[in-house]
């Protein structure tokens, strides 16, 4: 959920605030030692701030293809008068129409649950598109794992979504993975994060 602050459009999401310190700590250790990284879904534009403030070596190319996340992405950026730090651009995940060619990371948080499973489709369309050889395709948020035990919180989560549309839902990890590998990304790290969510990274084939 997200709040607005009053600050020239900008909004604030509680959630960044609890998940961003884990995220960045595993962003540090995978990510490339320079380059583009494009947040995919930024939403309020809070986690690219923060990323973009605390990797100075990166570039953070943050979008989302809502109007009003696009307008609290830019307040924030105002703000935070971070040089690394691009203006958003419109983009949506599920379209093969992307405003860049080519980026040496990519980022999505907290996106494939919240979008028809087009959206993830589309999303490892356009890593296969954009990475080099090797470089990461970032996922954060809860999965669904055959092989592990569903948490309450994440049962609850997912009829949740599922209420309010029906093409919303938690996704299965193998299902995912599956889908990347058929975009030539294959899944180097599970890593457990805090709340019962995962950090996926996947890797750009050679």
């Amino acid at each position: 959920m997200q709040e607005r602050d009053g600050t020239d459009g900008a909004l604030h999401a509680p959630a960044t605030l609890r998940n961003r310190e884990p995220i960045l700590a595993v962003l540090a250790r995978i990510l490339p030692a320079t380059g583009l990284v494009l947040e995919v879904a930024s939403g309020s534009g809070e986690h690219a701030v923060h990323f973009a403030r605390f990797l100075p070596h990166l570039t953070i190319q943050p979008s989302d293809p809502s109007g009003e996340a696009l307008a609290s992405i830019a307040a924030h950026r105002r703000l935070a008068g971070l040089a690394n730090l691009r203006a958003p651009v419109p983009l949506d995940a599920a379209s093969a129409d992307w405003p860049l060619a080519r980026a040496d990371a990519i980022l999505a948080i907290n996106m494939i649950h919240i979008a028809p499973f087009s959206a993830a489709e589309g999303l490892m369309a356009g890593a296969e598109r954009l990475l080099p050889p090797g470089a990461p395709l970032v996922l954060y948020g809860p999965f669904l794992e055959a092989d592990i035990e569903t948490a309450e919180s994440n049962r609850a989560f997912d009829a949740d979504l599922r209420r309010r549309d029906p093409a919303w839902g938690l996704r299965d990890r193998n299902a995912v993975t599956d889908l990347a590998r058929q975009h030539g990304l294959t899944l180097a790290e599970r890593v457990a994060m805090p709340a019962n969510n995962l950090t996926l990274v996947f890797r750009r084939a050679g």
